[in-house]
């Protein structure tokens, strides 16, 4: 795939945006539309199952269908086109775009504390980024495009 191409895929931090539970197109929302579609009805069928089997488990059955609607419903188009709409307190798109990069790693400043996110994820976006940084924005995507985000 061409780094143009990629770069509608992969944010400036380094993160897939399609391997994102609220990005519209991804494999989240399109494996939840077709997990609900496969379930049907199934809710009467958990408390029948309940009563009948004993299958306990599924008097949480409620809490997942809310879930799985939730993940069939995301509507983010990626951060570069519209701004992260999970990461509330992200900076990284703005200070791209002011900055004229079009990722982390290729900024001056590399790497900054000054990102927007908790500690656990800003490690995670240098990490990504110096990978990155080291094999290129091509191989890094095809080392990641089919692995999950999370």
């Amino acid at each position: 795939m061409k780094y143009d191409q990629i770069k509608n895929r992969i944010a400036p931090c380094g993160l897939n945006c399609e391997k994102c539970f609220a990005y519209k197109n991804g494999d989240i929302v399109e494996y939840s539309k077709r997990l609900k579609t496969s379930l049907g009805g199934f809710d009467v069928y958990a408390e029948r199952f309940v009563d009948l089997f004993g299958i306990t488990v599924l008097n949480k059955y409620s809490d997942f269908e809310e879930v799985l609607n939730y993940f069939s419903y995301a509507k983010c188009t990626g951060c570069r086109n519209e701004g992260c709409k999970l990461i509330k307190n992200c900076k990284v798109r703005t200070c791209s775009q002011r900055k004229g990069s079009d990722y982390c790693f290729q900024c001056s400043d590399f790497p900054c504390n000054d990102t927007g996110f908790d500690d656990h994820l800003n490690t995670r976006s240098v990490n990504i980024n110096k990978r990155m940084g080291k094999i290129g924005v091509e191989k890094y995507y095809e080392e990641v495009k089919n692995k999950p985000r999370y």
